[in-house]
């Protein structure tokens, strides 16, 4: 396929181009700014945006099921991994209605230009199947996080108990089926155990500093620090960085390769908003995710909207929206090590096809502040993953 006329965010500094033909072949982008080379049909693209496909870095699409439940619940009242209202509706519900909400929860993310998604999967070896039969067919491209299903209480992680060998078993069989290890937070896990965790080989990630309540769990129990803990598993990223300090955000940025900011869910829990601008200033590499379903919408033009303004007022200090755009795309290609959320020589072809005339866009004077603050649902032409359209047409 050659794209030709198009309008396009280009390479990793997402460079505005106004008018380029790019190739795809064998499911990647090739000959950039040539009309030669490419397999099969060529498309007239005049009037559209070509952006990266949006990335949407920390999903929990196993709580679809269970929207808007227990709105007046506190955060752990709600999404705790073993005690909370969502723990008890995920146990409760028949896996084929939860491969349903799940695949209608992918289905809703391709709509909204999503074509990478990072999931924190609950239920060990079957909850990763599960969520591997719902994505069959949609087109969206999953990186599942798996875990097992220990949550320690106080008392063992006073004792530092570790895992027992059935534990670890278990452990070695959820990796071999899944991309990489999702851990629900230190709280729930004895320094023997994240120390465990620290060994596995696939990419590590953990949950850290959501809520003043479990920052503060982590001193009454440990001594220690929330981040200085979960920095013991050696994750590749973290997530939320909500309450953390500026100490603790300098340790994820020299010890991680990034953070992963979720600001709609933790408003929405009524949990405060991350500082995305002292991340930044921290030299943190800054991604977003939309977190639970359960509390929040997938829909990263949304978030990036979110995050945008709310940095603003909390700041009065604006952030380039070129730089929140990255977030959603090319910085999470940084954090997770993938080709994706860019469009490069030889990148995966995964972009979305957005009408510069739509009533919301047009006239486009900034073309990375209209996509951030400006793009919706109703202005996507069409979503490509792969090389091939998996939603609307162009």
């Amino acid at each position: 396929m050659l794209i030709r006329n198009a309008s396009v965010l280009l390479g990793e500094d997402l460079r505005y181009v106004q008018d380029t033909s790019i190739g795809i072949r064998g499911g990647r982008f090739c000959d950039i700014g040539q009309e030669n080379g490419a397999d099969g049909e060529q498309v007239d693209c005049e009037g559209l945006l070509l952006i990266p496909g949006l990335v949407n870095c920390h999903t929990h699409v196993g709580d679809s099921v269970a929207k808007d439940v227990a709105l007046n619940e506190t955060t752990d009242g709600r999404v705790h991994p073993a005690s909370g209202v969502k723990a008890r509706v995920l146990e409760g519900t028949d896996d084929g209605h939860l491969v349903q909400f799940m695949r209608a929860a992918c289905q809703s993310m391709v709509r909204r230009g999503i074509t990478t998604f990072v999931d924190f999967r609950e239920g060990g070896m079957a909850g990763v199947a599960l969520l591997r039969k719902a994505v069959r067919e949609v087109g969206i491209r999953p990186v599942i996080m798996g875990r097992i299903g220990s949550y320690q209480n106080a008392g063992q992680i006073r004792k530092n108990s570790g895992l027992v060998e059935p534990q670890k078993a278990e452990l070695a069989r959820v990796l071999q089926c899944c991309d990489g290890l999702g851990i629900s937070g230190a709280n729930e896990n004895s320094d023997a155990v994240l120390k465990h965790y620290s060994q596995t080989p696939k990419l590590r990630a953990i949950h850290a500093a959501e809520t003043e309540q479990s920052t503060k769990a982590s001193r009454t129990v440990t001594g220690r620090s929330e981040v200085e803990r979960a920095l013991e598993m050696r994750p590749h990223f973290v997530v939320h960085m909500t309450h953390a300090s500026p100490e603790e955000i300098r340790l994820a940025a020299a010890g991680t390769r990034g953070v992963v900011v979720c600001p709609r869910a933790n408003g929405a829990l009524a949990g405060g908003v991350p500082d995305v601008g002292m991340m930044l200033k921290a030299g943190c590499t800054v991604a977003i995710g939309t977190d639970n379903i359960m509390v929040n919408s997938p829909d990263m033009f949304r978030e990036m909207d979110y995050t945008w303004k709310v940095a603003m007022g909390r700041d009065r200090s604006r952030i380039d929206p070129r730089e929140i755009l990255k977030m959603a795309t090319v910085n999470a290609s940084r954090i997770l090590c993938r080709d994706v959320g860019v469009i490069r020589q030889d990148a995966p072809a995964d972009a979305i096809f957005v009408n510069k005339h739509a009533l919301d866009l047009e006239p486009m004077h900034n073309p990375h502040a209209s996509v951030v603050h400006r793009v919706s649902e109703s202005a996507i032409r069409a979503v490509m993953i792969g090389g091939r359209i998996v939603h609307g047409q162009i």
